[in-house]
């Protein structure tokens, strides 16, 4: 690993494990930075912006999507491989019945390679601690009234598993070609703490 790391245990560890594969061959020099770099470059909300128009122009691939989600966004060139194991991606759609939203309770995690770096507040204890007990609450937060007959389902985030949210298509948009639906949608609305 890159920088100097010489201030956390933690750190010296992993370097020593990361140095004690290279040894072996099981690793190459470097690799693991190499692969955390090609990662986070390709993450980016616009990969989340495609699949959740896709799944708003295309009945077939919303179906798919929400059955396996790591099948469904390989059709668009997306993986959730990005490290050495590929995380189990579950995508939600927000319906007039229910509104999702993602959280990691127990640190951040969060699909990077969909959504790019998560923002701050996503991290922050506030959030991933309130938002599990008033979701309705911290949603108001962030600008969204739902309707007391709207059921709120929060999506607590793994280091194995991943959630998304494909947020409602907004009304007027059934004549807007696929990219410009892609244009309306934003990190926040691929979280659930946002309205398209």
């Amino acid at each position: 690993m890159s920088g100097d790391h010489t201030s956390s245990a933690v750190s010296a560890r992993v370097r020593s494990v990361e140095a004690f594969l290279e040894s072996r061959g099981l690793l190459d020099d470097g690799e693991i930075d190499r692969r955390i770099d090609e990662f986070l470059a390709g993450g980016s909300p616009v990969n989340g912006a495609r699949i959740a128009a896709r799944a708003w122009v295309d009945p077939g691939f919303a179906e798919r999507l929400l059955a396996d989600a790591n099948s469904a966004i390989r059709e668009l060139g997306l993986t959730m491989a990005g490290g050495l194991q590929e995380q189990r991606l579950k995508v939600v759609a927000n319906t007039v019945d229910e509104h999702n939203v993602v959280v990691c309770t127990l640190c951040s995690c969060y699909p990077i390679a969909l959504l790019g770096p998560s923002p701050g507040w996503y991290k922050s204890e506030a959030y991933r601690s309130r938002v599990v007990r008033d979701p309705r609450g911290v949603l108001r937060e962030f600008g969204v009234e739902l309707p007391d007959r709207t059921r709120i389902s929060v999506w607590d985030a793994s280091a194995e598993s991943r959630y998304m949210v494909v947020p409602r298509r907004p009304a007027g948009t059934e004549d807007l070609p696929e990219e410009q639906l892609a244009g309306l949608v934003t990190r926040k609305g691929l979280i659930g703490t946002a309205v398209v």
